[in-house]
């Protein structure tokens, strides 16, 4: 009778297999995690989103000064939150859709193009310019100024692109500043709070 000599796989081939199955069971776990990540992040963009719009729209002063535009309303206080905490791209979101939806549905349809972008950018150069301002305090109001400075020039430019007037604009800016002085004054030293208790529970 013959003996059939099976030989064994070599070490080398057992972790090549090994490998393959390991990185097989990884795939299958990013594959099935992928789906619920990405549901994690439109409903939390979808919630900052609302964020801003909510806070635009339930507290707002309309300034008798200003002939066209000068809202006070607390949605920058949300803007700048949502930049510095979560960053760049949610901030830029939350600005362009927040504050271009309160337009939109308040009587100020013409502004909502413009809205979209200027808010969209004010929210990008914030998170963008803010990034580590948890190490470096004066981030946070550097890039805060740069986005307020942002926000005056493409207000002003809106204005006088709607309006064909471009001395009425002037009206504008002490509303304007008013509201990037509270915004900055609420949200910077809350969303410092909220960095430093994250980066505590993290750790």
């Amino acid at each position: 009778m013959t003996e059939l000599n099976v030989k064994r796989p070599s070490a080398k081939t057992e972790a090549a297999v090994g490998t393959v199955e390991e990185n097989s069971r990884s795939m299958t776990q990013v594959a099935a995690e992928k789906p619920r990540s990405v549901a994690r992040e439109v409903t939390l963009n979808g919630l900052l989103i609302a964020l801003v719009f909510v806070s635009t729209y339930l507290i707002q002063i309309r300034l008798p000064v200003s002939m066209n535009g000068g809202l006070i309303h607390m949605g920058n206080v949300a803007l700048f939150t949502v930049a510095l905490v979560f960053g760049k791209r949610k901030g830029a979101m939350a600005g362009a859709f927040g504050m271009g939806l309160f337009d939109l549905v308040s009587g100020w349809v013409a502004w909502a193009p413009f809205t979209f972008v200027v808010r969209g950018v004010m929210g990008y150069l914030i998170g963008r310019f803010s990034e580590g301002f948890e190490r470096a305090w004066w981030k946070a109001p550097a890039a805060v100024v740069l986005g307020g400075l942002w926000m005056l020039a493409g207000y002003y430019a809106t204005e006088g692109i709607l309006y064909g007037n471009w001395i009425a604009p002037v009206t504008s800016i002490p509303g304007n500043l008013t509201q990037l002085a509270l915004g900055a004054v609420v949200a910077i030293p809350f969303s410092g709070m909220l960095k430093s208790n994250a980066i505590k529970f993290m750790k």
